[in-house]
Order: structure tokens, then C-alpha cells, then sequence
């Protein structure tokens, strides 16, 4: 089973992270990140720190997201290796981004 690591505050985003059946472990501080053992960190990065967490994580597989109009910071995220992309996509492609069954 895939493991995740979450930076998520938002209390109905992490439900939905939660209702994915993959095993979610939800962080209160981004730095939590640089030492997930988890196979998978999700961040939202319109919060402070969530950028440099996702960076400095050794997880093989790193998701941002953020609203669409912050092109910027997608543009950013994704020069520095995460995988970013708009919430919308982000929660509509959920399952198959983390490879569950």
C-alpha cells in the first residue's frame, strides 16, 4: 500500500485526502517533510513553508497543489522537481497520482 506524508491544513482537503484508503499521515509543521519515510508528500503550496518542505523531502514521489490562478508558483514548484498542478486537477486525479488500486 502506498504510504503518503501530507502537509494539508485545510481540514475538508485532508478529508479527502483521508477517504483515498491509502495509508496518510497529515504533518502540523511542513519541515516534518525533510524526514517522511513515506513513499508519497502532498503539500499545499499556498501555504507558508510547503514549497521548501516538498523540496527538501526525500519521498520518490512530490505533489504540490495550489489554486490556478498562482501560475508562478506552479511554474516554481515544478522547476524544483515537485509535481504541481491546480487543486482542481489535483482532487479530480487524486487515486491514479499516488497509484492506488
Amino acid at each position: 500500500m502506498t504510504s503518503v506524508a501530507a502537509y494539508v491544513p485545510d481540514l475538508m482537503d485532508r478529508s479527502r485526502l483521508g477517504a483515498l484508503g491509502a495509508s496518510v499521515r497529515f504533518v502540523q509543521d511542513p519541515d516534518e517533510l525533510a524526514d517522511a519515510d513515506e513513499d508519497v508528500v502532498i503539500v499545499d503550496l499556498s501555504r507558508p513553508g510547503a514549497l521548501d518542505a516538498a523540496v527538501a523531502s526525500t519521498a520518490s514521489r512530490r505533489i504540490g497543489f495550489i489554486g490556478h490562478a498562482e501560475r508562478s508558483t506552479i511554474v516554481d514548484a515544478r522547476e524544483a522537481g515537485i509535481d504541481a498542478m491546480p487543486r482542481s486537477r489535483f482532487f479530480s486525479s487524486l487515486p491514479d497520482l499516488i497509484d492506488l488500486p
